[in-house]
């Protein structure tokens, strides 16, 4: 018995030699990584240093591992499975290192450039699937499992998942048209249908996410959303047209009034945030004629949607305060009443 005893304890000490020597040398690596990083402007060697941090964690326990069963007495049958074992184990910790890198090194790279790629879950999702994916397959070949089998039963059950799953697979599909068709693109300011309207948060493999002006979140399910009209302010660009209706007595003249309202929206370009210079501002006699007012409309243009509230608001204070200086009137409803005489009452 004191003999077995001692066939386990060599291995458990190789082994717990192996791995404590390995995580100290593998502490030092990373000590001197990250100072070297630091120095560097780039961050890609940042990414990768701590893509990789804790699997390394992981390599070194079944270095150790396999290192202790190598000095063992353990049949051969058992160091052979528990090699395999081994084996699958540091190929997921790549494989996940790996999706994680490819995730962060293309979200850094989408980033800086200036290419027509969506920056969303949904993209990310595909990008890490295929990596686990091939990483699924590698762990097949090393254990010596043919993969010809699970091709024919997706083929067989491929049906009957899709059946079980319509509604996962359309919002799937719908979410990869809409990042295809680009209508739609993350940051934009959408409208829907239905009325609600904010920002594009993400495009995910099942819903779009659209944050709204109150920062409250509206999800949509994808095939939901290709399916609805849907207003973009933010193509074909940005900028957008803001128009303004004014409204003065008819007592004021038309000349005058399209004058002051063009010289206050100057004056307000480069002091009010998001009002734009050109095109420049411009006033339309449009509607015309109203019930009881003379009715005007100021265009201007502003940076985009969400310009629009403060640039009205700043511009409708400064109309008001130099219509005042004017003394241009702004009318109330008014409505003229004729009463037929009595007599002529009586003879109807």
């Amino acid at each position: 018995m004191n003999i077995n005893f001692q066939k386990m304890m060599i291995p458990i000490i190789v082994f717990l030699s192996s791995a404590a020597l390995l995580i100290i040398l593998r502490s030092i690596a990373f000590r001197v990584l990250n100072k070297w990083a630091g120095k560097t402007e780039t961050d890609i060697d940042d990414i990768i240093i701590k893509a990789f941090k804790t699997p390394s964690l992981y390599w070194c326990i079944a270095i150790g591992l396999y290192i202790g069963i190598a000095v063992s007495d353990i049949q051969a049958k058992y160091i052979f499975y528990i090699s395999r074992t081994i084996h699958v184990i540091v190929i997921l910790s790549i494989t996940i290192a790996a999706a994680n890198l490819s995730e962060k090194i293309f979200s850094s790279f989408i980033q800086r450039s200036n290419l027509p790629i969506p920056a969303t879950g949904l993209v990310y999702g595909i990008l890490k699937g295929v990596i686990f994916v091939l990483g699924g397959l590698i762990i097949l070949s090393v254990i010596e499992i043919s993969i010809t089998p699970f091709i024919t039963a997706l083929g067989v059950g491929g049906l009957a998942v899709a059946l079980a799953l319509q509604d996962t697979l359309a919002n799937l599909f719908a979410g990869i048209h809409i990042l295809f068709e680009k209508t739609i693109r993350v940051g934009d300011f959408i409208k829907l249908e239905t009325g609600q309207e904010g920002y594009v948060d993400d495009i995910t493999w099942r819903t779009t996410r659209v944050k709204m002006l109150p920062n409250n979140m509206v999800i949509i399910p994808n095939s939901k959303l290709a399916q609805s009209i849907v207003t973009n302010y933010y193509l074909p660009e940005k900028k957008m047209a803001l128009t303004i209706p004014v409204s003065v007595s008819y007592s004021s003249d038309p000349e005058n009034v399209e004058k002051i309202l063009v010289e206050e929206a100057k004056k307000a370009v480069g002091e009010v945030p998001g009002l734009l210079k050109d095109p420049e501002p411009a006033v339309r006699f449009i509607p015309g004629f109203g019930e009881s007012s003379l009715d005007f409309t100021l265009v201007c243009q502003v940076k985009e949607f969400v310009d629009q509230y403060p640039v009205q608001h700043e511009l409708r204070k400064r109309i008001f305060k130099r219509f005042r200086e004017e003394g241009i009137e702004i009318p109330f409803p008014q409505r003229t009443v004729h009463l037929k005489g009595e007599r002529e009452g009586q003879k109807t």
